[in-house]
């Protein structure tokens, strides 16, 4: 008599640890899953189950997400029909989610592959396997849910003592025996930081500054306007600890002053319109949007303070990108360079060929202009100069200057010459109203 043919179901065991503690170890709890297992699926011979060689393993990973390097090569082998069984220790070895393990168990039926837990003892084809499934990964979820609410009261209890429960430390702080111990070197930047902002009290100006003195954060990254504002607003500064928008009296001991605090806090209440609006009024920029380097980037205005004396200075883009030395150029006393360039736009004015000019083009537009009134205009314009508000002057550049490349050899100027025109003609009337 023949004995039936026994169809052979390759089986796949799949093991997971969460944390990477005891890994290291030579036999340990990933090595004791599978020995398990494989002493069930060798229980189960003469049912046709074999074992596949390769092994699933994820340790160190949480059951809440299935991003994990094992369950992934588990899941491409079964679509690719290489599977028909998977084992596990457990079920919450495959996921603790309900919503995850759904996912799951659709990919299995697809593929007709049966899930088998070897202490849990049930099979996922069949009606009854099912609820007990649903029931056992229900009590998995909630096992979940409860670990991760005891693991937010104690933080909440020890942002409440001031106890540094870790993470990125803060500019200006470092992290010792699982405290927040103070940079120096760190911790002067950003004392500079707050009592530069009182002074300005612009972010964007302050990080153009802190580009300038090669300042970054401690992973090296450019600090940019965004960061400066979290820097002003973060409370660990002063010495506290926030948790969930409370402050608590912290471990650490405070980089700045209360009374500097205070004073930030006063500025930042401010509208941010109307401190932009003063800075730009304490910082006038003659040539702001027309310099340009020797690379073609643009040059920015910005100024610092000294002694209770500010200096101004156009500086490059690509410094402020890229750092110093990126640039030939990097950086131009304002005084000095607008200085030159309205000595050569007064000088332009005194040319005989750039007044004909001037004078056609006002006369295409204008018929009634003579060349003698065009003369006159912009003659006078020169001698007016230095008597201008400052504002005026910088609309008057504005109105003749299209670009102002620096280089190594000196200045070049590109001049408007419907400009001229418009502004020769401005002076025309302006001279009549007053006759």
């Amino acid at each position: 008599m023949n004995k039936p043919v026994v169809r052979k179901l390759r089986c796949a065991v799949y093991t997971r640890k969460s944390s990477e503690e005891g890994l290291e170890q030579e036999f340990n709890s990933l090595h004791a899953q599978r020995e398990a297992c494989d002493s069930y699926i060798a229980s189960q011979r003469s049912e046709g189950w074999v074992l596949v060689r390769d092994q699933y393993d994820d340790g160190g990973i949480s059951g809440g997400t299935l991003e994990r390097p094992g369950l992934r090569r588990l899941m491409a082998d079964i679509e690719d029909g290489l599977v028909d069984v998977v084992v596990v220790y457990k079920i919450d070895r495959l996921s603790r989610s309900l919503m995850d393990f759904s996912k799951l168990v659709e990919v299995f039926d697809r593929n007709g592959v049966t899930f088998v837990s070897v202490t849990q003892s049930f099979n996922t084809t069949t009606s009854m396997g099912r609820l007990t499934l649903n029931i056992l990964l229900s009590f998995a979820q909630f096992e979940r849910e409860v670990t991760a609410e005891r693991i937010r009261d104690k933080v909440r209890a020890s942002r409440m003592k001031g106890i540094w429960m870790g993470g990125c430390p803060p500019l200006g702080y470092e992290v010792k025996n699982r405290k927040l111990v103070e940079n120096p070197a760190d911790a002067a930047h950003v004392r500079w930081v707050f009592a530069r902002f009182i002074e300005i009290g612009s972010g964007t100006v302050l990080a153009r500054e802190l580009a300038e003195r090669g300042v970054t954060t401690a992973r090296g990254h450019r600090i940019d306007k965004k960061f400066i504002y979290r820097m002003l607003n973060n409370r660990v500064y002063i010495g506290e600890a926030v948790h969930k928008g409370t402050s608590y009296p912290g471990e650490h001991s405070a980089i700045i002053e209360r009374y500097v605090w205070d004073r930030v806090h006063a500025i930042l209440t401010e509208s941010p319109r109307k401190r932009a609006a003063r800075t730009r009024a304490d910082t006038p920029a003659l040539l702001k949007g027309l310099l340009y380097g020797p690379d073609a980037a643009a040059f920015s205005p910005t100024h610092t303070r000294n002694g209770g004396r500010m200096y101004r200075y156009y500086v490059s883009q690509t410094v402020l990108k890229h750092g110093a030395g990126s640039c030939p150029i990097g950086r131009v006393p304002a005084g000095d360079i607008e200085a030159a360039v309205v000595n050569q736009l007064r000088a332009v004015f005194r040319q005989p060929e750039i007044v004909a000019g001037t004078w056609k083009t006002a006369r295409a537009q204008d018929g009634f202009i003579t060349e003698t009134e065009a003369r006159d205009s912009l003659t006078r314009l020169d001698l007016l100069w230095d008597e201008l508000f400052p504002a005026e002057q910088a609309r008057i550049v504005a109105l003749l200057v299209e670009r102002v490349d620096i280089g190594a050899k000196g200045l070049n100027l590109r001049l408007r010459t419907d400009g001229l025109a418009g502004l020769s003609r401005e002076m025309t009337v302006s001279k009549g109203a007053a006759a």
